[in-house]
């Protein structure tokens, strides 16, 4: 039995890319006389993409991306108005309630009673903290880490902090690329809750998927079973 459990955050134990979907389809309608939807949707990626090392991940970074995405679509035609509204839209996603995934908060104060919980979530510092405080669930966990990168030697770093042995840390999440596949590179064990949409930066091919070994389970309501069943 493991003793510690790390556990992601967005789309694991609350719902977060519907919320990017959402705000997406209507970045597109705000943009829909200046270009057809799958142009706005790719040119949007590339700037989010080529952002990453500057802005880092989260809301913030998405509104930047956006701004940057509708004055290069409309070359420097779009309004005051419509920026503003680009802004209106990245505030509705931040003030957005925190809704918890189905399971998590039977599942989470379960698991609480008998391990030490660690949630290990990417983004921004403040947006991050927020939702789990808001989320009702940060009494369940002995830490929080916030993290700007989510790859091995993130993980090492943490396991070594936290004093766990690389083999002894179990990662719980929903993105194969930043929950999973970092941590069977170090030794340690994924467990991979799919969830139904997944922003495509996260996706990993199968061919990937077939060279690394690591559980999958359905819900996170399976969890508990499969840790007392020897994990």
């Amino acid at each position: 039995m493991r003793d510690v459990i790390a556990l992601d955050a967005d789309d694991t134990l609350w719902r977060n890319e519907d919320l990017y979907r959402d705000t997406q389809a209507e970045f597109r309608a705000l943009l829909a006389h200046y270009h057809d939807p799958a142009w706005i949707d790719a040119r949007l990626y590339e700037a989010e993409v080529r952002n990453l090392p500057h802005f880092g991940y989260g809301i913030k970074a998405f509104i930047l991306s956006m701004v940057e995405t509708a004055v290069e679509l409309t070359e420097g035609r779009i309004t005051g108005a419509e920026i503003q509204k680009v802004v209106e839209l990245g505030r509705a996603m931040i003030q957005a309630p925190i809704e918890l995934l189905d399971g998590v908060h039977e599942t989470v104060a379960s698991l609480a009673e008998s391990h030490e919980l660690v949630i290990v979530t990417k983004g921004d510092l403040l947006e991050q903290e927020s939702k789990v405080e808001r989320s009702g669930l940060r009494e369940h966990f002995r830490g929080v880490e916030i993290v700007s990168r989510k790859d091995r030697p993130t993980y090492e770093r943490i396991a070594r902090r936290r004093g766990i042995a690389p083999e002894d840390f179990v990662m719980v999440g929903n993105s194969l690329r930043s929950d999973i596949l970092p941590v069977v590179a170090m030794g340690g064990l994924g467990v991979h809750i799919p969830y139904h949409t997944t922003w495509v930066h996260e996706e990993v091919d199968e061919e990937e998927r077939a060279r690394h070994a690591y559980v999958e389970l359905r819900s996170i309501r399976e969890l508990p079973d499969w840790i007392a069943s020897g994990a």
